[in-house]
């Protein structure tokens, strides 16, 4: 029994005069502090280099064939006045055009858009002017005849011309469109009255919108399109909901579980409102569908009323699922709130502590920012390079990018960068939410604790602990580097079709994600260890390891139980979230939108990471307050140890 104690390390022993977190501290881990500012320093020059040598349009502004960037003076022509592309194939080649064009009859087959210009037969309704091309005379392209376009004038004929070739031509046909990004896009009815014109008879051994959708920039063209286009079109929705309605939300929810007798009105109250919210929104799904097929002259898609029906049907499952879910759960989050109340006292006690998770998004944006201006001037810095495809006895040409090897280890430099930087900003955080609930738990005078220990917290965490949280977050990132690097093996390995190399590679996958998610639990009672003792990130790691391993069985089962009201809470924001987003953008976009799915699952991953960082104060809140408890009671005795009675009490009985 002695030789499994000795196993486990020593029993803390309280320093002298010790009375709570240490406040003679030095800074620890400095070297990792020096090499976060060096990645910095090396990511701003790079980033600036780029910047001097780049173009960021070449990116954001669209490439036609020829390798001009539509609406800029780069490339062999000036195609300032020329902003949009419309595309000519499915090979993603295209010409600058003024405006996207809007056509009431949504397409005119007798008009085609080539690379040399507008090809209009007899039979064509629109104008020049409608479709605005620039001036592509002096290229030596294909031009089109009637031979080689239209023979006999026949729209079916011409699908499998020479110069159409079902999309793989250099020329296509004049279709109503819509802009998204610079880019003018076909639209879902323009496509559907096109394959009507010119397959009517479904005779052509490939439909033309099954081959869009199979080959517009190489793969899923259809999907891909209407969600960009859905996304773009509900692009203040999701910042204003997905962003601010979530923080408002989750500000809240933080706020009120601070209020001494609300916390178990408000767990309970948010598993029967998010049951309910499920519900609601199968009904609303179900009723909508009826709705749309009992119009007498259908204004939605079979697919969209069938889509509706699905989506109602899947609801209900969901809302059966966090039915047997929380059935299962309720011994565990019944349990979990001794725990959660301890730590809703000082969250009372320090109300400014919810607000630091705004702080440290704010600071995230801000590295965001010039990170992806950065990224955006450096894929800019590659080169042209002509691809050409057959066709016949002919060659079409099509602009690509392609990027040097500067460019690819720069990129992932600056991935690196990424995340090293994101889970600094975590690490950070939770050290200061460490050192503020370790600050609350040993005082004996709770009333002497406040703001004004959250302001504390923070500039000692960020004068003296900002080297641990660098050397935890670099920890971090180095897996995270590791699995992105097998991520992409693996895509490789998928595209050789190696049976054998993906199966390892997902193996290798799974260990380091293993390996991720153990090193994040060791890091976190690390940074607790460094809170209340201000050691460094290996003492701290090692102590908080022996802590836990003398007492797996307590912090296991408290730890256990307590995580299910983070679970809940989280659960309950990110589904009051979407369900809010849900009937307004139904309300206000349904007739603009392919699919309200979209734009519904980009809010409501919005919503998660969002509702994650405030339950996260929970989260840490609980694990501080454990971790001292268990502190405390190797370092005093019963008569001297800091936790109130309640606590003590709850801890025995449930751990």
């Amino acid at each position: 029994m002695g030789r499994e104690d000795e196993d486990l390390g020593e029993k803390l022993s309280a320093p002298p005069d010790f009375d709570g977190p240490t406040a003679n501290r030095r800074c620890t881990d400095v070297l990792c502090t020096i090499l976060l500012w060096c990645m910095w320093i090396c990511m701003t020059g790079l980033g600036i280099f780029c910047i001097q040598n780049g173009d960021y349009r070449l990116i954001l502004y669209p490439l036609d064939y020829d390798g001009n960037v539509c609406g800029t003076n780069y490339g062999g022509k000036n195609m300032t006045e020329f902003p949009y592309l419309y595309y000519v194939n499915d090979f993603s080649g295209g010409v600058c055009v003024k405006e996207c064009p809007t056509l009431e009859n949504l397409t005119d087959a007798h008009t085609l858009v080539t690379y040399g210009g507008l090809f209009q037969t007899e039979g064509s309704f629109i104008t020049s002017e409608v479709i605005s091309i620039a001036d592509y005379s002096g290229n030596d392209t294909l031009q089109c005849t009637e031979a080689l376009c239209y023979p006999g004038n026949d729209p079916e004929r011409s699908f499998t011309s020479f110069g159409v070739n079902q999309g793989k031509g250099y020329a296509y046909y004049a279709m109503d469109t819509y802009e998204v990004l610079w880019r003018c896009l076909f639209t879902e009815e323009a496509r559907t009255e096109l394959e009507t014109m010119v397959n009517p008879n479904g005779n052509n051994n490939i439909s033309m919108i099954e081959l869009t959708n199979s080959t517009y920039l190489k793969q899923g063209y259809n999907f891909w399109s209407n969600l960009y286009g859905d996304l773009f079109l509900t692009r203040y929705y999701i910042l204003g909901l997905g962003f601010g309605a979530t923080i408002v939300i989750g500000f809240t929810y933080a706020f009120l579980m601070r209020i001494p007798g609300v916390l178990n009105i408000m767990v309970w109250t948010s598993i029967f409102a998010t049951i309910g919210i499920f519900f609601a929104a199968g009904w609303y799904a179900g009723d909508t569908a009826k709705t749309w097929e009992s119009y007498d002259s259908p204004k939605y898609t079979e697919d969209e009323v069938r889509y509706a029906t699905i989506a109602s049907y899947v609801l209900y499952a969901v809302g059966g699922l966090l039915i047997l879910l929380f059935l299962f759960m309720r011994k565990r989050i019944q349990l979990a709130m001794g725990c959660v109340k301890e730590t809703s006292k000082a969250v009372l006690a320090m109300p400014t502590i919810i607000l630091f998770p705004v702080f440290q998004g704010i600071g995230f944006m801000c590295f965001m920012i010039a990170w992806a201006v950065y990224v955006a001037y450096l894929a800019s810095m590659g080169e042209f390079t002509t691809t050409e495809y057959g066709v016949g006895g002919y060659k079409i040409s099509v602009r690509w990018f392609e990027f040097s090897d500067f460019i690819y280890q720069s990129g992932w430099f600056f991935l690196f960068c990424f995340f090293w930087t994101g889970q600094f900003i975590l690490a950070l955080g939770e050290i200061i939410f460490a050192m503020c609930f370790a600050k609350w738990y040993f005082s004996r005078e709770k009333s002497r604790v406040g703001s004004l220990t959250v302001i504390s917290s923070i500039s000692a965490s960020m004068w003296y602990h900002s080297g641990t949280a660098a050397f935890g977050s670099l920890i971090i990132a180095i897996i995270k580097m590791i699995r992105a690097s097998l991520a992409y093996l693996q895509r490789k390995a998928e595209e050789m079709d190696n049976g054998i190399a993906k199966a390892i590679l997902c193996c290798l996958q799974c260990c380091f994600w293993c390996l991720e998610k153990c090193m994040r639990f060791l890091n976190k009672n690390a940074y607790i260890q460094c809170a209340i003792f201000g050691s460094s990130f290996c003492k701290s790691s090692k102590e908080a390891f022996f802590l836990i391993m003398r007492n797996a069985a307590r912090i296991g089962a408290i730890t256990y139980v307590s995580g299910g009201v983070v679970f809940v809470g989280k659960v309950f924001i990110t589904s009051l979230t979407t369900g809010v987003a849900y009937f307004a953008i139904s309300e206000q976009l349904r007739d603009e939108l392919y699919s309200v799915i979209g734009p519904l699952v980009f809010i409501a991953v919005i919503a998660w990471f969002i509702s994650g960082m405030f339950m996260g104060i929970y989260d840490m809140g609980i694990a501080t307050i454990l971790q001292c408890f268990v502190a405390d009671e190797e370092m005093f005795d019963d008569d001297q140890m800091y936790a109130q009675g309640s606590l003590k009490a709850w801890v025995d009985n449930h751990g």
